[in-house]
């Protein structure tokens, strides 16, 4: 009753004022769920960890459901009084209600691309015939669900240009099954193929390879450690369990296997790692009869990618010799490094990828941590760096030999999505479609600057933020990052972040180690045993900006996702008193057990493991679950996870959201949000991703004291 009556005098003062909305004075938090706490304790080198919340890694039981459904209630009971809450969502509805059209390109007569007429679940896969042809509906994940969970990737093209591949997830999980469609006709064959993870099509003939794990145990699909993935041969029409396998590893169970197929139908390529990073290079001459796969490139210690065959060689994107890599022509029959010829020799930039088109080579580089294009000739000849729009993130750069255009998409923090068309003959860029967005972006800049990271090292970062910002030391900042696995985070648009730029916030996206912002030694820099100086560069930038008038560290608020979930946790815990909000989500959070789940494994490349003891005197020290301390004023923290995320597996946050409730004592909220029917991110309806950035920025607003 009192809490009632407390809140209705709010309202009424509320609606009193002529001057906007302004946080909640005072919310009450219902009281967190008692969660239930055993004797679980682990031996790690003589060390005892206890783990008294493991139960809550059973994701499929009853006990486990009750308190996702007890912390929901508290996290949705918090949100609900937050007075500006209906409006933040309404304004994100407005932001992104308009049409989006996906990048078109081209397969022998057809031209292929997304559209989304505003707020539609999925984005829509039309056809059409000729560059001025009619454009018909080709496939719609609308109508594959009710509710809109289902997510389709076209996954490969027949080289005779007249099926596609594609896959459908459900629900946010990784798992997909694989169908067919005939292009001309849009008729879906009867093929059916189960239980695939990470997986393309690379076609040969009338079928294609495909990767595929063993199927989990009932009930354990979504959790349970995925091992012996293999590559398979599929032909169209028949039964998934007539396909021929093709390539396993019977003697390592943490191996990724990837397939390809060159443009010509020459040579089979299979990718082989431990993990994220590091691979293996395996081959097979299709069209000599009797050949065998073969080893190409001996793994795990380097990165390489096959780019295209120039008749009876590879040309082939490597690190090997070179961090920031380069292009070799490799004779498959003489494989030696030794023997590689250099065509595109490393270079200052990081080369981020080279894709091939119209017969020639496309190099995307990193210039701090912006696109450059440059195009080559087959034998290496420079031709011309393609002038870009302006400083940003260019993609696209990819067609088939025999084409004359592609189209490729530009954006950067201010720009959204705008799509160009590329004569290749002419080396022309021309626009082809601008977004239709609803929002002058002109009243916002970007700069770049370099600060300087507890060792020394100089670290790029961006910031965004109205014209005329005051640095009156008392802006509301919103720090992101990520930091690892060699993801490079480069200029992109983002509707969500427009609404807290529109409230006068500051945006902030620095580069941190981890990446391949600056190559292979920019990652090494930031994996392993080194992984605390991701750590350090974050918590560096906040100090930049302390110390740089542009916020305090009550307005400061953190956020990353998988990797940066982690980032924000050992921040958070680290350095309590630098930040105000703290935003973890789907984080690994548990650094000791992590790689005991689905396809964890593949992450001890990057971590390394609680396995080994030279990796668990530095995972202890830093994992986020491990770290939480009594009596410690942590941020006031909002975890987000879901309940069919099967890549970072939604434990890692039930587990830190419980010891945080259990330890804290001070006043800021702990709290949990927990999306049913959604996964890690990925193919993530619009309704859910609206209603999932009104929380989160009700949140955000609310403890930075920002008034709407």
């Amino acid at each position: 009753m009192k809490k009632q009556i407390a809140l209705g005098l709010f309202a009424i003062s509320l609606f009193a004022c002529n001057e906007g909305k302004k946080p909640a004075e005072k919310i009450t938090i219902m009281k967190y769920p008692e969660t239930k706490k055993d004797s679980t304790t682990d031996n790690y080198f003589g060390t005892s960890i206890a783990d008294p919340y493991r139960w809550l890694e059973n994701d499929t039981s009853a006990e486990t459901a009750a308190w996702v459904n007890a912390e929901n209630k508290v996290t949705q009971n918090y949100l609900s009084q937050i007075p500006y809450r209906d409006d933040i969502k309404r304004r994100l509805t407005e932001i992104w209600n308009y049409p989006k059209d996906g990048t078109p390109f081209k397969v022998g007569e057809y031209y292929f691309f997304t559209k989304n007429n505003g707020l539609q679940n999925q984005s829509v896969w039309f056809i059409k015939k000729g560059l001025n042809g009619i454009e018909e509906v080709f496939l719609d994940p609308n109508k594959l669900t009710a509710d809109g969970t289902a997510a389709v990737s076209l996954i490969g093209f027949s080289h005779n240009k007249k099926y596609v591949a594609y896959s459908v997830a459900q629900a946010g999980s990784d798992w997909s099954n694989i169908y067919v469609m005939d292009i001309a006709t849009k008729m879906k064959l009867g093929d059916e193929l189960k239980w695939t993870k990470f997986s393309g099509a690379a076609w040969k003939g009338d079928g294609f390879y495909y990767s595929k794990f063993d199927e989990p145990a009932k009930g354990m699909d979504l959790s349970a450690a995925n091992k012996f993935q293999k590559i398979y041969y599929h032909k169209l029409g028949d039964q998934q369990k007539e396909d021929q396998l093709i390539f396993e590893d019977k003697t390592n169970p943490n191996l990724y296997f990837g397939a390809g197929v060159t443009e010509d139908e020459q040579f089979l390529i299979i990718y082989a790692s431990a993990g994220t990073s590091g691979n293996a290079l395996h081959y097979q001459d299709l069209k000599e009869p009797g050949s065998k796969i073969s080893l190409l490139v001996k793994g795990y210690d380097h990165n390489h990618s096959v780019i295209e065959n120039v008749n009876d060689k590879l040309l082939v994107n490597t690190d090997l010799g070179a961090e920031n890599k380069k292009v070799v022509l490799v004779d498959p029959k003489n494989a030696d490094p030794a023997q590689w010829q250099t065509i595109i020799p490393e270079s200052q930039l990081a080369l981020e990828g080279v894709s091939t088109g119209g017969g020639y080579l496309w190099a995307s580089y990193l210039k701090d941590a912006s696109t450059n294009i440059v195009q080559f000739d087959l034998t290496g000849k420079k031709l011309r760096a393609v002038k870009l729009p302006a400083l940003g993130t260019a993609d696209g750069f990819s067609a088939f030999k025999e084409d004359k255009e592609f189209f490729y998409s530009f954006s950067n923090f201010t720009t959204p999505g705008t799509i160009y068309r590329y004569d290749i003959a002419k080396a022309e860029s021309t626009l082809y479609k601008k977004s239709e967005l609803k929002f002058n972006t002109d009243n916002y800049e970007t700069k770049q600057v370099f600060y300087t990271s507890k060792d020394g090292t100089k670290v790029p970062m961006f910031i965004v933020h109205k014209k005329g910002i005051k640095l009156d030391g008392n802006n509301p900042v919103y720090l992101y990052a990520y930091g690892g696995f060699q993801v490079s985070l480069t200029p992109g648009f983002s509707l969500s972040r427009m609404l807290f730029l529109e409230k006068g916030g500051i945006y902030v996206q620095p580069s941190l180690r981890g990446g391949s912002e600056y190559g292979e030694a920019w990652h090494k820099g930031g994996m392993l045993g080194k992984k605390q100086n991701v750590f350090d560069d974050f918590i560096a930038a906040a100090e930049y900006l302390i110390q740089e008038k542009y916020t305090n560290a009550s307005k400061i608020a953190i956020s990353g996702g998988s990797n940066g979930g982690l980032l924000v946790g050992a921040c958070m815990t680290q350095r309590p008193e630098l930040f105000k909000v703290a935003l973890p989500a789907v984080g690994v959070l548990d650094m000791l057990r992590y790689h005991k789940f689905t396809v964890g494994w593949g992450w001890a490349v990057e971590y390394g493991t609680s396995d080994k003891k030279e990796d668990f005197d530095y995972l202890i020290k830093y994992s986020p679950l491990h770290n939480i301390k009594a009596d410690v004023n942590y941020p006031a923290t909002l975890i987000t996870t879901a309940d069919h995320d099967d890549r970072v597996v939604p434990a890692h946050s039930f587990k830190f959201a419980a010891t945080l409730q259990e330890k804290y004592k001070g006043e800021n909220p702990i709290l949990i949000r927990i999306e049913t029917k959604a996964g890690h991110g990925a193919g993530k309806p619009t309704t859910k991703m609206i209603e999932e950035a009104s929380d989160v920025w009700s949140f955000v607003f609310q403890n930075l004291g920002m008034s709407w």
